[in-house]
């Protein structure tokens, strides 16, 4: 069985032109100025933001520094971890006061993350020694892991966390 290509026809003909010139539009693209220029245009654009956002530098924070980062009067929000400080403050309805998460701003919310406790008495007092987490076991221990890798990838590590007189 032999094919051929029988381009005497009318439709195959027609078909053969359209494909033809559908290929010589998308190879070779009509090019026209245009006839009106953007006026959005006409005083320049930039990709400028109007205002950049606040410089955040790396710290280390103790938890008598960390605590004034709560967020109240408008505020830098940041929380620990671990021994890493986030910069929290995009999350504002979370973290913020009044928020849910709320009481952790500003303080070492390691012990509260890994039990999944929102309640003030898993936060450390702020004059005395960071919790070691010793007593934690493994499943609490992943479980905080777990935190840090979601705070890491929405927020800014902007510090770490050591003793209050190591600085």
């Amino acid at each position: 069985m032999t094919l051929s290509l029988d381009i005497g026809t009318p439709v195959n003909t027609a078909l053969l032109i359209y494909i033809l010139y559908s290929v010589q539009k998308i190879v070779f693209p009509p090019i026209s100025n245009p006839k009106v220029v953007p006026h959005e245009f006409k005083q320049g654009y930039t990709w400028m933001p109007k205002a950049h956002a606040p410089t955040v530098l790396f710290q280390t924070y103790t938890a008598k520094t960390l605590t004034p980062f709560d967020g109240t009067d408008g505020g830098r929000i940041l929380l620990a971890i671990n021994g890493i400080v986030f910069d929290v403050t995009a999350g504002r309805n979370f973290y913020g006061p009044g928020g849910m998460y709320g009481n952790f701003a500003g303080r070492d919310a390691s012990r509260g993350m890994a039990k999944q406790s929102f309640d003030t008495e898993m936060l450390t007092p702020i004059d005395q020694l960071l919790d070691k987490l010793e007593d934690l076991r493994p499943d609490e221990i992943e479980n905080m892991k777990g935190w840090i890798d979601h705070f890491s990838n929405k927020y800014v590590i902007c510090g770490r966390l050591v003793e209050n007189d190591a600085i």
